[in-house]
């Protein structure tokens, strides 16, 4: 009996140092970790803020018509080249032509009275001179002559009236341009007695073009009159065109309650490939570095684990080696030349985890401009880690240094640029 006793002991030992053992080997296991490196580059860095707007001629003319009547002759259609005075569409005169001849016949009425009141005036000038008529009949005189003038002028201004209106049959070119819109067909009646109906709509010259981009709130403190700007369309979505900010509007609109401002921007169009009403998707060039040590967000966001800091030889109460994040580096496409305090883990000659401290500059949202003492391209930088997994499974867990601090790296600008 006490000789089964002490073998179920022995074997109870045996099975608990089984297990122990088990657990160190699958905790060894586990906490292998195989980090991810990036390559510090050196090269161009910009920053850009994202707009949307539309394209259009810089002068537009809509021409209208101040005549009623029925739209004989059209002269002039789409994509057509005018030059200032060219005739480009008439109106049927026959009414107007009837009103010029009615005034000119209240003319000659008019003035065939002013005549009589005229002789008149004359003849009783005589007789009472002579005191041949009273004062009273002398006064009707001067009053019939006066009243005639004055019959004879408001004629006149008639006739000229009803020959302005004439005129306004004959539609004329206002500037040099081309035609990009035409609202009316032959035989079709327009009404001028409330508004002047748009016949035309005429572009002064489709080489300089516009785009009037809308700017939110937040981004339209960084935009500058003079600012270059470079865009696409997609019509020509491969192809990069270029901009400058011409004028800023201060008149703000509020689209679901996001406030947006108007930016002009003049652009040259010497191919003709732009035309009007094109969608552009614009980026304002707020920041520029250029050869310089670059590297991505990713690096910058990475949160040391504890094992990284022990390699490091770093204590885990040191705060600064324990979170390398950027949460002091705000608004970098902001300010592209102010510095802020970052750390990156690389890899030191004694092939162990160190790290170095860094200051953050310009970024594009997906790479950071960085400089520190002991940077050089080429030198390998930790962006992420993994811990291997259970060898029966053969799948890996994974531990990201960095997967807490996904919103924590430098902001770039909206959009991210070209």
């Amino acid at each position: 009996m006490k000789n089964k006793k002490l073998w179920i002991a022995g074997a109870t030992i045996l099975v608990v140092a089984a297990g122990v053992t088990g657990a160190v080997l699958l905790s060894g296991r586990n906490s292998a970790t195989t980090y991810r490196f990036a390559t510090i580059e050196r090269g161009d860095l910009e920053s850009t803020i994202s707009a949307t707007g539309t394209l259009g001629a810089v002068t537009t003319v809509q021409v209208g018509t101040q005549a009623s009547g029925q739209i004989s002759a059209i002269y002039a259609d789409f994509n057509d080249h005018v030059k200032k005075g060219q005739l480009i569409a008439r109106i049927d005169p026959t009414l107007q032509q009837q009103a010029v001849r009615e005034a000119e016949a209240g003319v000659d009425g008019a003035q065939a009275q002013f005549d009589k009141a005229e002789r008149d005036y004359t003849r009783d000038t005589q007789l009472h001179d002579k005191q041949m008529i009273s004062d009273a009949d002398f006064s009707t005189s001067v009053f019939a002559r006066a009243q005639g003038r004055a019959n004879l002028k408001s004629a006149k201004v008639s006739l000229e009236r009803a020959q302005r209106n004439l005129s306004y049959t004959s539609i004329y070119a206002p500037i040099d341009g081309i035609v990009i819109q035409r609202n009316v067909d032959a035989g079709q009646t327009v009404a001028a007695s409330l508004s002047a109906p748009q016949l035309f709509l005429i572009a002064n010259d489709l080489t300089q073009l516009q785009i009037l981009a809308n700017v939110g709130e937040s981004d339209v403190g960084q935009v500058r009159v003079g600012m270059p700007v470079r865009f696409t369309v997609q019509a020509n979505a491969r192809r990069q065109f270029e901009g400058v900010v011409r004028q800023l509007r201060l008149q703000s609109t509020t689209t679901e309650n996001v406030v947006n401002y108007t930016v002009v921007i003049a652009v040259r169009n010497a191919d003709g490939k732009l035309l009007p009403g094109m969608t552009a998707t614009v980026a304002f060039l707020t920041g520029s570095a250029t050869n310089a040590l670059i590297v991505p967000n990713a690096a910058l966001r990475v949160r040391a684990s504890a094992a990284m800091l022990a390699e490091a030889g770093v204590k885990s109460g040191d705060a600064k080696g324990a979170a390398t994040t950027n949460a002091n580096v705000a608004a970098t496409a902001t300010s592209a030349r102010k510095r802020a305090g970052s750390v990156l883990w690389y890899t030191a000659a004694n092939g162990k985890l160190a790290r170095m401290d860094v200051q953050t500059g310009l970024s594009d949202g997906q790479k950071t401009e960085v400089t520190g003492e002991g940077l050089a391209e080429g030198m390998k930088v930790v962006i992420g880690a993994s811990s291997s997994g259970s060898a029966a499974t053969g799948s890996g867990s994974s531990s990201s240094p960095f997967a807490t601090q996904s919103n924590s790296g430098p902001p770039g600008p909206r959009g991210g640029g070209f």
